[in-house]
């Protein structure tokens, strides 16, 4: 994907849109929010993630000879359209919130701004890329949260579908919170930590295991982590790992950096072994590292058996987010400009009440409390919309709307988080390195309430419309049902 044009990379049914607003004339500009309605694993928030990828993607947005070639045989597209192409570029605005910010259900992720045709056009990539890398670097937020500050390392690339899943995913996981991973190309293209021990084959390969760890130790000084589980953890890995240390330290070789890691078994009673051994045998600095199919709740469960491990080794269940597979981020018409060069806020309607739209031009103001510096809210209001701090503020729930909460003013502060990214189709916003969005992320999830991040039954954010907002909505909902009413008719 680094060295691609995604141009095609977007379904068939948005080119031949692209044809028809072509061959009728139509191409007005329009609003476009990208969003997502339920947070991943039953959560209370997630975590925004991929746009460095996008911005690549709407730099090169361009048609080759080739992709016109292709598209020629297809049989679908007229000759006048595929001229057209040759040409074409994105020309308009895009509004995101940062990588590594906390979001919510139904508060774009991305805006865009343009004419039809270019906007149609980017729906599935733009989807693909922010959808991917904000489930795993949600799933790598949970499973931060469950190590209570112990390091967690991503281990996932055998296990993930695809070079370009197993390499954005680590991405997204070192922007979730993990300390780096054992993915070398990750670590070239984004600058991030590369880490790992070694196989059981290493172990396998010399006549015993004793031999193979102090060959290892000799060579790696600075970094000598020793799988203990290829034989017999307590029995002959453990002891030997100690014995390895013991003689490093004889020979006057010093370990800046060395521990074990444990990879079957029960966790949590290995550890407790593990740790007492290598305490009484003078070694307390050693750390005790886990792995073996590890996801938030094992991790958490282990943490409150009060298991003696340091760091986490995840794999399968991170890079996949096997239990979540899917963000289920959408990506909504919400206004249309008139004849007059006005935008016309537009709406979905659904039975289902969770996929009606919120309509309009719009921004996302972050509310939070002054005392404790935590998040209160999120209001969804119109780009014109200006608040007060020092002013009482009300709060609707636009879902059941006897809620309210007032905030009192004063109390209060506001940040808005969508940022200007493309202005007239030349990008103005330079994405931090990926080790910065992770301090970025940190600070994030140090701004929700503990209720927030727990897994079971957690507090759901306030996402709530302005009072002018909720106007707009409730009233262009009246005017459609009004109009399906006298079309039945």
């Amino acid at each position: 994907m680094s060295t691609m044009r995604l141009t095609l990379l977007t379904d068939f049914y948005e080119l031949t849109m692209m044809q028809g607003y072509f061959k009728t004339g139509k191409n007005p500009k329009v609003v476009f929010d990208a969003f997502y309605r339920r947070n991943p694993d039953d959560g209370g928030y997630a975590v925004c993630c991929g746009l460095e990828q996008v911005i690549d993607y709407v730099k090169r947005l361009t048609f080759t000879d080739e992709d016109i070639e292709y598209l020629r045989s297809t049989e679908t597209f007229d000759e006048d359209f595929l001229e057209y192409l040759r040409n074409f570029h994105f020309s308009g605005d895009i509004y995101a919130i940062p990588e590594g910010t906390v979001v919510f259900p139904r508060e774009p992720l991305v805006k865009i701004i343009a004419p039809i045709m270019e906007a149609q056009l980017m729906e599935t990539a733009i989807l693909n890329i922010i959808n991917h890398q904000s489930l795993i670097a949600t799933k790598a937020a949970r499973v931060c949260y469950a190590a209570q500050g112990g390091a967690v390392m991503e281990f996932g690339l055998r296990r993930a579908q695809g070079p370009d899943a197993g390499t954005y995913g680590a991405r997204a996981a070192v922007i979730g919170g993990c300390c780096g991973t054992s993915n070398v190309l990750t670590g070239q293209l984004f600058d991030v930590p590369v880490l790992g021990t070694h196989a059981h084959s290493w172990i396998m390969s010399f006549p015993d295991e004793f031999e193979a760890f102090k060959t290892y130790a000799e060579l790696y000084p600075d970094n000598c982590t020793l799988l203990v589980d290829t034989y017999d953890t307590i029995r002959s890995g453990v002891p030997n790992a100690i014995k390895t240390f013991r003689y490093m330290k004889e020979q006057g070789k010093t370990l800046k950096k060395y521990g074990i890691r444990l990879d079957s078994g029960d966790l949590a009673y290995m550890s407790k072994r593990a740790r007492k051994m290598l305490d009484d045998a003078g070694f307390p600095e050693a750390t005790i590292t886990a792995s073996s199919d590890l996801d938030e709740y094992l991790i958490q469960s282990l943490m409150a058996q009060r298991a003696a491990i340091n760091s986490w080794g995840v794999g399968t269940n991170l890079i996949t987010s096997k239990d979540t597979p899917a963000f289920g981020g959408v990506y909504k018409l919400a206004a249309l400009e008139d004849e007059n060069g006005n935008l016309v806020p537009k709406i979905k309607l659904s039975d289902n009440t969770e996929k009606i739209t919120n309509p309009g031009n719009k921004k996302i103001i972050r509310i939070y409390d002054k005392s404790f510096h935590k998040v209160r809210a999120d209001l969804i209001c119109l780009v014109e919309e200006e608040f007060d701090p020092a002013n009482d503020l009300i709060l609707t729930d636009p879902k059941e709307t006897w809620k309210k909460t007032k905030i009192k003013g004063g109390t209060y502060e506001m940040r808005e988080l969508l940022q200007p990214i493309f202005l007239n189709g030349e990008c103005v916003y330079e994405s931090p390195s990926v080790m910065e969005m992770r301090d970025v992320c940190t600070r994030e999830k140090e701004s929700l309430w503990d209720e927030t991040k727990r897994f079971v039954n957690p507090h759901e954010m306030y996402v709530d419309l302005s009072d002018k907002l909720f106007k707009l909505k409730s009233d262009l909902l009246e005017e459609m049902s009004m109009k399906q009413l006298m079309e039945l008719e």
